[in-house]
């Protein structure tokens, strides 16, 4: 097929890459070798050296082997960005074991439906997570719970403090006690030998993550993401930021690790890059602004509503950004305002990539330094990566601007969903990946995305795309968030209703919103209905549900 983008690819970047048949555990074996006494891990005043992690990791896979662990079984970590995350990952890997990512604010349900759905037989989680995880442990087939606590990778004063931190979170306290199926994270560091393991891993076609996805329909599916998708990701990532050099950045981990963009372009990246990572256990702006002027992070992958809350900080000028010299922003559209003002602030670069689970997860991104950015696109496709729009109404290739449906080919591709068969064939087509994003593509093979293919709102026969009219609600100065969804009418069938959130102090009429929206958009794309709200509803990495949004208007009706 045509690659039309490859013309304006920088020289470099190589449109085709190696990649050789190793795991991940394989790099970070070698980082290790390299830089071992290079500081891997900063973590609240806390620091591990790259030798620290890759014998921690060894630890706990012999660990692991000692209680059972065969190769294929999967091991929950139900944790949030900290030390252990790192170790009980490439751990679980060295053993030979598959990765299942579990966010730590599932609810028991949630959780119980997880564990069941990938057979999960080890749980890692937090001591103040336990309570929850022995719930529902009766009613899965977990039969080992390894726990540990943040004061476990915290240094002295701060591990000193720790308990009466925790007190006023949580006012009942824990107690957990080592027996046979319950673990102590830090004895099993302490006291098991970080002997090398042999286990025969196939690169290509063996599994080492189960990624869910957010289950916008129905349960979620767990996307098998074998060594080779998540390496191939990597690689493409390393190329893609050329002007990192190795062994010398320092990366910002406030992306969830549980979260496939945060796994790949922070924690897998640092450790085949040798980059310090620099790990906040969750996304608090005050804190985040605290530790980029201390720490000085030169690399910060984020989401949209992460810059947003940055940026609308009463207090941002008195932090220095300066050292951040690129950001990628993935998960969710990002507001060409952000984008501008964000560069003005740091003096680095912030570019919009598009990706999503089932490709571990990027397969889009603008230039970052040497080609040319387009507002409002995603860029083109990276290294090996193959990508068309295709028509909506006919299925075949779409022409130069006509709007479809993204399908996506390369190595980073999933292999399939875990036990979904049906699933699996009505994404994965002849090896196209079939996103549900609908989009375009340039003359120039830079590709946009209008909206999921489910958001589409049909009002009196016309397509509305809630990005577009989202981008120019970003416009306003008093505007902080919006989102905008479709809602039942009885003559248009659908109307457009934007739900916003006002910039701190900021005061603003559904009158002066639609007179702003009438003068920028045609009168069809314009919302009918305005509300006003503190707050909208985000996952974990940021990314605002709308379905949440389309749920209660349903209810509604």
């Amino acid at each position: 097929m045509e690659k039309p983008w490859l013309a304006y690819y920088p020289p470099q970047i190589s449109p085709h890459l190696d990649y050789p048949a190793k795991t991940l555990p394989d790099y970070l074996r070698e980082t290790a070798a390299q830089f071992g006494q290079k500081e891997a891990i900063y973590f609240l005043g806390k620091t591990l050296t790259f030798q620290e992690v890759y014998e921690q990791s060894l630890a706990f896979a012999n660990y692991l082997v000692n209680i059972g662990l065969n190769k294929g079984d999967r091991v929950s970590i139900m944790l949030p960005n900290c030390p252990q995350s790192v170790i009980s990952y490439y751990g679980v890997l060295f053993a030979g074991g598959i990765v299942v990512q579990t966010n730590p604010l599932y609810t028991e349900r949630e959780l119980e439906y997880q564990l069941n759905d990938s057979g999960t037989t080890v749980l890692i989680t937090l001591d103040m997570l336990y309570p929850k995880a022995v719930k529902v442990k009766g009613h899965t087939n977990v039969k080992h719970i390894i726990i540990t606590s943040i004061k476990d990778y915290l240094p002295p004063l701060k591990k000193w403090l720790y308990p009466f931190v925790q007190k006023r979170q949580q006012p009942v306290a824990v107690q957990i006690e080592e027996r046979d199926d319950q673990h102590l994270f830090s004895n099993i560091v302490a006291r098991t030998s970080p002997n090398e393991i042999n286990v025969e891993v196939d690169p290509v076609e063996d599994v080492a993550l189960l990624q869910y996805t957010g289950g916008t329909t129905g349960f979620p599916k767990a996307a098998m993401l074998t060594h080779r998708n998540l390496i191939a990701n990597t690689l493409m990532c390393v190329h893609w930021m050329y002007r990192c050099e190795k062994g010398n950045e320092a990366i910002l981990g406030v992306l969830p690790f549980f979260h496939v963009y945060g796994m790949t372009t922070i924690m897998n990246l640092a450790i085949m890059r040798a980059y310090k990572m620099i790990l906040l256990p969750k996304f608090d702006v005050e804190m985040t602004l605290k530790t980029i002027e201390k720490q000085k992070p030169t690399l910060f992958p984020g989401a949209p509503t992460m810059y947003i809350a940055l940026l609308n900080h009463p207090n941002l000028s008195r932090y220095d950004l300066s050292s951040i010299k690129a950001c990628i922003s993935g998960s969710a559209p990002l507001p060409v305002e952000v984008q501008e003002k964000f560069e003005q602030i740091t003096g680095g670069k912030l570019i919009e990539g598009y990706g999503l689970t089932e490709a571990s997860p990027v397969t889009h991104a603008n230039f970052l330094w040497d080609g040319e950015r387009i507002k409002g696109s995603i860029g083109v496709p990276w290294p090996d990566t193959e990508a068309k729009i295709i028509s909506l109404e006919t299925g075949q290739e779409a022409k130069v601007n006509e709007i479809g449906e993204l399908i996506i080919r390369g190595p980073q591709v999933m292999k399939g969903y875990w036990n979904q068969p049906f699933e699996t064939e009505s994404v994965l087509r002849d090896g196209w990946l079939y996103t549900g994003d609908v989009g375009y593509m340039d003359e120039r093979g830079y590709f946009f995305i209008v909206d999921r293919k489910k958001d589409i709102i049909i009002a009196s026969g016309y397509n509305i795309y809630p990005r577009e009219v989202e981008e120019v609600l970003y416009e306003h100065p008093k505007v902080k968030e919006a989102v905008v969804v479709g809602v039942p009418h009885e003559y248009r069938g659908e109307t457009v209703k934007a739900v916003i959130v006002l910039k701190e102090g900021e005061q603003c009429t559904e009158e002066e919103l639609d007179e702003f929206m009438r003068s920028r958009l045609a009168a069809y794309k314009v919302p009918r209905i305005y509300e006003f709200r503190k707050e909208l509803p985000k996952t974990a990495v940021g990314k605002i549900l709308r379905r949440v949004l389309v749920e209660e208007e349903n209810k509604k009706g």
